[in-house]
């Protein structure tokens, strides 16, 4: 048997089994237990978050001959199958808006959404992915059948750019119900991963997991594309190096190192530094980001709050260097870090190295910040110390006058202050 991708093989079936989008599978299912489910939906938010499954999920909950009181599919009927593993299903058509973006296919679509389903009490569902690569021309043959749909017709329209349907053709989004897909956070990514892990019985730390949640960037396909290679990579035995191996991360001792080249301000280590990540092969946009996390991490523990993001192992190493940097330093390392990314150095900069090293110097070369009440107990010790000193000197001048000269005879010269008259 050839081998299912776990992105593919772990998809939710269940609009309960969909991570982190609670707001729109809850929605969804409710519309199809009351029978409220409305004619045309536009599914928007960032790639891999589960737009395409939650339109197949409220495909399958609408044919499901076995459908449960709550309004979930039973998944094993015959119209649940042929929906979910993409087999040629009359009432339940995918089309890629990328490759489908004319208005010849636009009229096709409108012609063939006239037919009744072919299932009593059924729907027919038509899924359009990447919505937004439809033509101007393409929208306009649709505004009709959107207005005036059919009965049991409905369209779901999945985007990542919902800004492009809006300067095409504002009206569509009147006439669709829209849901906003949220990024998946971290954690949320970790436990699906880690229920993966179980049901293919592999060995995964938990750290390895977050690390691969937190590259994925809140997208749960891309998050099991990896665990897909890093099982390839290691035969089920995942550790945290395999995982670094796979994603080509910097490893944390790495930041630890240059993080005490800049609070020891040993300017010339930086070139060594620099150059031993190079020989190693690594990625300097992605130490950049990483570097940048670090940062955040000891801005936030030096303002007495606990990253959520890092493992509690290295939550020590950090509260060390964190102890030796103002939050005012941090905050102005920070700066230099995102006016590099926000003026476009990172992309336009062909030798991204020397970028990288010339902020790194730059951070280094900084002059730390003071605290006001520092500052002037600084001030009021050298007061004192000079006060001191002059008190010293003028009461040495004091007793050299009255010392009596132990030679000579003459007179003290008495020097007379002259008046004036004015």
């Amino acid at each position: 048997m050839s081998h299912i991708a776990f992105a593919r093989k772990y998809r939710p079936r269940l609009f309960r089994d969909v991570t982190a989008q609670e707001h729109v599978s809850e929605t969804l299912r409710r519309a199809v237990t009351d029978d409220r489910v409305g004619h045309a939906y536009l599914f928007c938010g960032p790639r891999g978050v589960g737009k395409t499954t939650l339109a197949r999920v409220l495909a399958m909950a609408l044919n499901c001959g076995s459908r449960k009181s709550d309004g979930e599919p039973c998944g094993g009927c015959d119209s649940c199958s042929r929906i979910w593993g993409g087999k040629t299903a009359l009432d339940v058509v995918e089309i890629d808006a990328a490759s489908n973006r004319g208005v010849d296919d636009a009229r096709q679509l409108r012609e063939r959404a006239m037919y009744a389903p072919s299932q009593e009490g059924g729907y027919k569902v038509y899924i359009v992915d990447e919505a937004h690569m439809l033509t101007r021309e393409a929208w306009n043959a649709l505004l009709k059948i959107l207005e005036e749909p059919p009965p049991r017709v409905i369209f779901v329209f999945a985007t990542t750019e919902p800004q492009k349907i809006q300067q095409a053709v504002a009206p569509i989004l009147s006439r669709c119900q829209r849901f906003d897909f949220h990024r998946i956070g971290v954690e949320g990514i970790a436990e699906r991963l880690d229920f993966v892990i179980g049901e293919e019985s592999f060995s995964c730390p938990p750290s390895a997991l977050r690390m691969i949640a937190r590259k994925a960037d809140g997208a749960m396909r891309d998050a099991l594309s990896v665990l897909d290679q890093v099982v390839a990579l290691t035969g089920g035995e995942i550790t945290d190096q395999s995982v670094n191996r796979i994603l080509g991360l910097v490893q944390h001792e790495r930041y630890l190192d240059i993080l005490d080249i800049l609070i020891s301000r040993k300017h010339g280590k930086i070139f060594d530094f620099i150059q031993d990540l190079s020989d190693e092969g690594y990625d300097f946009v992605e130490f950049y980001h990483g570097l940048v996390e670090t940062l955040r991490n000891l801005l936030q523990l030096s303002l007495e709050s606990v990253p959520s993001n890092v493992d509690e192992e290295k939550i020590s190493s950090l509260e060390v260097r964190a102890t030796q940097l103002r939050a005012s330093d941090l905050l102005r390392m920070l700066a230099l870090a995102t006016d590099l990314e926000s003026s476009g150095s990172l992309k336009r900069n062909a030798n991204v190295q020397l970028v990288v090293e010339m902020l790194l110097l730059r951070m280094s070369y900084m002059e730390r910040t003071i605290k006001i009440e520092e500052l002037l107990g600084h001030l009021e010790t050298q007061i004192s110390e000079v006060t001191a000193e002059l008190d010293k000197e003028r009461e040495q001048a004091f007793v050299d006058v009255l010392k009596p000269k132990s030679s000579g005879t003459t007179k003290p010269h008495v020097a007379f202050r002259k008046s004036y008259s004015v």
